[in-house]
């Protein structure tokens, strides 16, 4: 028989702590190895438990989640479940990126199904390919592509900015302007840069229309072209152009063009 996964609970939430390790007990592969209630226990503790799994709170006080991460030598970093408050829009960059998340109060279906993603990525040990999807979590959430693993986890994470799904964060160098979904009309790239464009102003932030497509919710806002993304309550009426495009009319009175390639996304504006 193998040995246990040993795992490290690490929240400042004594109930949430003492919650996890009950529902874990029911997995007999499962060892918890200890609680901390901070980044800095867990700290004091990595040598002493040498822990291959990290249930790890986002929102701590002191050292947060990533703070906590970044004080780990990449070496030690063993694999890691976040474990937060943030509501399910929020959470789509931890689902696309990180090794897996899990919502509090925690489900019980749903640490079964974590632990299977953390069976698996330990049976093939990929630590390069966790660095990678953690690297790739902190552009997505900083809005800065060009941001190297370091330097994202140096800087606190901004749970405000993230929180409401009714809200799109954008950071403009140390200012962060939250933009209310329903104000955006559409969204266009201009080489590195996105174009946000609002009943106000036009906001612009450093990102790609993936990236973006990633934090939008696609019963709000569908890419219509290779550069643009729509708000299709906005829309007003559909005027045919050639070849099978369309003008997408708003209701601002601007016009926005459905290239051929995204006709399918015809039956969602009807």
């Amino acid at each position: 028989m193998s040995e246990p996964i040993r795992a490290l609970i690490v929240d400042d939430e004594p109930l949430a702590r003492r919650g996890l390790e009950l529902r874990l007990r029911e997995h007999s592969d499962i060892q918890v190895a200890g609680h901390c209630a901070n980044g800095r226990e867990l700290l004091q503790k990595l040598e002493e438990t040498r822990p291959e799994l990290i249930f790890l709170d986002v929102q701590m006080p002191g050292m947060d989640g990533f703070q906590t991460l970044a004080a780990i030598p990449e070496s030690k970093r063993p694999l890691v479940v976040f474990v937060t408050a943030f509501d399910q829009h929020a959470v789509q960059a931890f689902e696309a990126c990180a090794l897996d998340y899990l919502l509090k109060p925690v489900d019980e279906a749903r640490l079964a199904q974590s632990l299977g993603r953390v069976r698996d990525a330990l049976a093939e040990r990929g630590a390069e390919s966790q660095r990678e999807q953690l690297l790739d979590l902190l552009r997505r959430m900083s809005g800065r592509p060009d941001l190297e693993l370091e330097e994202a986890l140096s800087e606190p994470l901004d749970p405000s900015a993230a929180r409401d799904p009714d809200m799109l964060a954008i950071k403009d160098g140390g200012k962060i302007s939250r933009v209310p979904l329903d104000s955006i009309r559409w969204i266009e790239a201009a080489g590195d840069y996105m174009c946000v464009n609002t009943d106000g102003e036009t906001h612009v932030l450093r990102a790609t229309l993936r990236e973006m497509e990633n934090q939008l919710d696609p019963r709000r806002f569908q890419r219509v072209h290779r550069s643009t993304i729509v708000n299709i309550r906005r829309v007003t009426t559909l005027r045919p152009h050639i070849n099978g495009e369309y003008f997408l009319c708003l209701d601002s009175g601007h016009e926005v063009k459905l290239s051929r390639s995204y006709r399918d996304k015809l039956e969602l504006l009807k």
